[in-house]
């Protein structure tokens, strides 16, 4: 199962804990697109029907299943820059 580093977990709670968004807010990631590959990222407010959700500390990623499979022996961790932009990297599990 994905793993999520202290780095991620500081991340999304800090992208999720945002005001006006709801308290079950959490990180959603999908296939991307068809032709460009990869997972796309966003928020949502809660799981879709078939999601696997991780829940670490104070905050909730979403998987779909297909990234869920994808993922499995992944762990994700973030930077966050000067200016508070976020960028999500995947490694594999230690």
């Amino acid at each position: 199962m994905l793993t999520l580093t202290d780095q991620a977990v500081a991340a999304i709670r800090n992208l999720t804990t945002r005001p006006g968004l709801p308290a079950q807010t959490g990180l959603r990631i999908a296939p991307g697109e068809a032709d460009t590959g990869g997972l796309a990222l966003s928020l949502s407010d809660g799981p879709q029907a078939g999601d696997r959700v991780i829940e670490e500390t104070d905050v909730q990623v979403f998987l779909e299943p297909e990234a869920a499979d994808a993922l499995d022996d992944k762990e994700l961790d973030a930077q966050i820059s000067e200016d508070g932009e976020v960028s999500f990297l995947l490694q594999p599990q230690a």
